[in-house]
């Protein structure tokens, strides 16, 4: 009945079912929801997610997921991802970012890139990382900043991280760029705080762009500004934007399913697993190239569904 009436809810607000993948341009300054609900606005779409949140201060990629896209936006959360960051060395903030209050100023030693290189290999590969007290992560069902804010005394854990490149691409004064591709779960901010104690200075991050989030490698990412003009000009504008739903799960197997196993997926049945023995987790298909579930082979060696997709016929 819940779900019936949000439906009314957004037909009275002419929301749309729309399905697909908005590959967003985060603009500095805006919240991750904020730029969401942004861009629901100019989609009209009835139902919309974001796969992991960009600080305010962080531009980039933002992959929105609308429809049926939401099912697979936890996915795209766990996913590995690229950064261009910059850090100012000598100043720590209260926030890890230039968005805080300075804590201390320490003086910068005479540092050369072989004396970076060396703090930079210390914090690759699998590290452990304390998140910044000023972050979303939920402690006793709270976000931790909120706490911060309240001037509450905040213990945050460290937890496993992986960092898979860390690389000084630019180096003047007390100025830093660093390109960063790391796991889930990773805090740039905590990545400059880390750099900057080992370099003997303190440090914090002034700027950052995400550059990809597998399995987006090389976006076409669309401003808000664009959306806006692509809405201007109608519905079907705007739609041509966004990228099918399929397009989430590039990097896994495709399984085409024949007429028949398309039909039992879509009713839950059971079927022997059709692909190879060896094929694991995978997208599947029903003859006309609809996607229709994310699907793994069982012990038993039949087919089991992880997500299944209403989406509209071709």
């Amino acid at each position: 009945m819940a779900k019936a009436s949000r439906n009314l809810r957004g037909i009275r607000l002419g929301l749309r079912d729309l399905h697909g993948i908005l590959l967003l341009d985060k603009p500095l300054g805006m919240s991750s929801n904020q730029a969401l609900q942004a861009a629901r606005r100019l989609l009209r779409a009835a139902k919309g997610g974001h796969t992991g949140a960009l600080d305010p201060l962080a531009t980039g990629l933002l992959p929105l997921c609308f429809g049926e896209g939401t099912k697979i936006a936890g996915m795209l959360l766990g996913s590995r991802k690229a950064y261009l960051a910059e850090c100012r060395l000598g100043i720590t903030t209260t926030t890890a970012d230039l968005e805080g209050e300075v804590v201390e100023q320490r003086a910068v030693p005479a540092l050369d890139d072989a004396a970076i290189e060396q703090a930079l290999a210390s914090l690759r590969g699998r590290i452990m990382q304390v998140p910044p007290a000023y972050s979303a992560l939920k402690q006793g069902g709270e976000p931790l900043y909120v706490k911060a804010r309240r001037g509450e005394s905040v213990d945050v854990p460290p937890r496993e991280v992986e960092i898979h490149r860390l690389e000084l691409m630019a180096h003047e004064g007390d100025r830093l760029q660093l390109m960063v591709e790391c796991g889930s779960g990773t805090y740039i901010r905590s990545l400059a705080v880390d750099l900057g104690e080992r370099l003997g200075c303190g440090a914090h991050l002034t700027a950052l762009r995400r550059l990809w989030v597998e399995p987006f490698r090389e976006p076409a990412m669309v401003t808000l500004a664009e959306l806006e003009q692509a809405a201007g000009q109608g519905e079907a504008a705007a739609e041509a934007l966004l990228l099918p739903l399929a397009a989430g799960l590039a990097d896994l197997p495709a399984l085409a399913l024949d007429e028949q196993q398309a039909c039992a997926v879509t009713r839950g049945q059971q079927i022997p697993w059709p692909g190879s023995p060896e094929q694991g987790r995978s997208a599947a298909f029903d003859p006309d190239g609809r996607l229709l579930a994310l699907v793994e082979p069982d012990p038993a060696g039949r087919i089991r569904v992880l997500r299944g997709f209403n989406l509209p016929g071709p």
